[in-house]
């Protein structure tokens, strides 16, 4: 193990967007905390998933490997396939601690707990989501019931799960109650909070916070909506609407009294985001308690502190909610901020194009290993150390999505994003898009179908199936030349 090997942070959150934090410009949400992380350290403004999808792209990021090669490219998988190995499991490896709380989901928890893998953790407190639909194994709803309350009772209260029973907030205590332990070697907490996924329901004190007609607008003009009808029979949770009458019944999860009344009557995108808001207010401050814990307890100078999300929420942007097979900014591009007092650069904030997987290796070169030949992430210490151009990275980045939610098309479809375009086919389909982020950021013109850019089509179709080829599951080594 490399000398003083620092202990790594490492919370992410789910479906949490880019855009969502008040030191990167979002004047709306309250995330002092989360702001404070990016004013002493590196912010990566250009950071996308590998998949719109949690089992996908959190596979991809737990392994340093794009979805194909992880064969987890689905939600609702039987198995995790451990084609390649986690990065939690090396660092466990050569000693680190290593501790889970919330979710994994890299297999399906529907009705159970989720199988567990070679993950290498030690420390497991399980939550896969802050439902209450199974007998044992929740770790988070056998707390609520340690506190004399039910949290399938809880679910039920038009008012939300109070924030001091909220499964953000067991996240927090059970990491605070790991970083606390007596240990003589370094350790790695992994915190996966659920929020703000759907069903957008936080505490009613938090939700209060946000005025809804105060919110900003969703991205969305008229012609979104003839847009995502050409796309209707690519698959995605929601139908297209305009912002005052989103589809935002989900075809998977539970609904809340609350959410049933949106369904019938508020189900507008402002009411949406300002409850989105008030989830990322809530993670804010639980963040702050756990930030609180390492200072207290004198190991705040040597850890490694990340924060991140698995993907995005495109919230009424261009008439969606939730997630599935789109790509647009909102979606798969997300929040990624390094901290480490001392060592990496501080109020960084970087506009090189990275992606998730770039993390795994950059843990691994953390902890003094090398990085794997076929790895298919890129360590970004020389970005936090102040050593490399902090405005490039990588040439481009890619998302892929094979069937990843069980809805009727069972689309396949890969984006490829350079500095200036972002291509999106779905395969299969006719239809495809093609945007000018520089002239337009907010993806409004799709020039998939413009003659005068079948050029530039052709050409980043090349680049995308390139690629994609140079991406694939190479499988073993080669030992011999037969």
């Amino acid at each position: 193990m490399a000398v003083k090997a620092p202990n790594i942070l490492w919370v992410c959150t789910d479906q949490q967007r880019y855009d969502t934090i008040g030191a990167l410009g979002n004047p709306y949400v309250s995330t002092p905390n989360i702001d404070n992380l990016v004013a002493e350290g590196v912010a990566f403004t250009h950071a996308y998933c590998q998949s719109p999808i949690c089992t996908p792209s959190r596979a991809s990021f737990l392994t340093g490997m794009y979805p194909n090669a992880t064969h987890a490219i689905r939600n609702g998988n039987d198995f995790f396939p451990e084609a390649y190995p986690l990065v939690t499991r090396t660092l466990a490896d050569i000693g680190y601690d290593c501790g889970l709380i919330g979710k994994l989901h890299l297999a399906s928890a529907y009705r159970r707990v989720e199988p567990r893998v070679n993950d290498g953790y030690r420390y497991w407190q399980y939550s896969h989501a802050p439902r209450d639909d199974w007998e044992h194994g929740h770790d988070y709803a056998d707390w609520v019931r340690t506190r004399g309350y039910i949290l399938g009772e809880l679910n039920q209260n038009p008012e939300g799960v109070p924030a001091e029973l909220h499964q953000t907030t067991w996240c927090a205590e059970k990491t605070i109650e790991f970083i606390r332990e007596d240990r003589d070697c370094p350790w790695l907490a992994s915190v996966n909070i659920y929020d703000p996924h759907p069903p957008f329901n936080p505490p009613q004190t938090h939700r209060e916070q946000y005025n809804p007609a105060e919110m900003p607008e969703p991205l969305f003009r008229n012609s979104d909506l003839e847009q995502q009808t050409r796309l209707q029979a690519v698959d995605f949770q929601s139908k297209v609407r305009t912002p005052d009458e989103l589809d935002i019944r989900s075809p998977i999860l539970p609904q809340t009294p609350r959410q049933e009344a949106e369904a019938v009557g508020a189900r507008d995108a402002k009411t949406l985001i300002a409850a989105y808001y008030a989830m990322i207010q809530l993670i804010d401050e639980q963040l702050g308690r756990i930030l609180e814990t390492l200072d207290e307890t004198g190991q705040r100078e040597n850890t490694v502190i990340i924060f991140t999300s698995d993907h995005g929420e495109t919230l009424g942007d261009h008439g969606l909610i939730q997630k599935g097979c789109r790509f647009y900014e909102g979606l798969v591009r997300v929040p990624l901020i390094f901290s480490w007092q001392e060592q990496f650069a501080n109020g960084l904030k970087s506009d090189a194009l990275v992606e998730l997987v770039d993390k795994a290796p950059t843990l691994l070169e953390l902890a003094g290993l090398t990085v794997p030949e076929e790895m298919h992430g890129k360590s970004l210490l020389p970005l936090l150390r102040g050593e490399a151009d902090p405005n490039h990275h990588r040439d481009f980045v890619r998302c892929e999505y094979y069937d990843a939610v069980d809805l009727p098309d069972h689309t396949f479809a890969t984006m490829y994003r350079n500095e200036r375009y972002k291509l999106v086919v779905y395969h299969g389909h006719e239809e495809g898009e093609l945007y000018d982020l520089i002239n337009d950021p907010d993806e409004f013109e799709n020039l998939w179908h413009v003659n005068t850019k079948q050029d530039i089509k052709f050409e980043l179709l090349k680049q995308n199936f390139d690629a994609s080829m140079l991406a694939m599951d190479r499988g073993s080594r080669r030992v011999g030349p037969m």
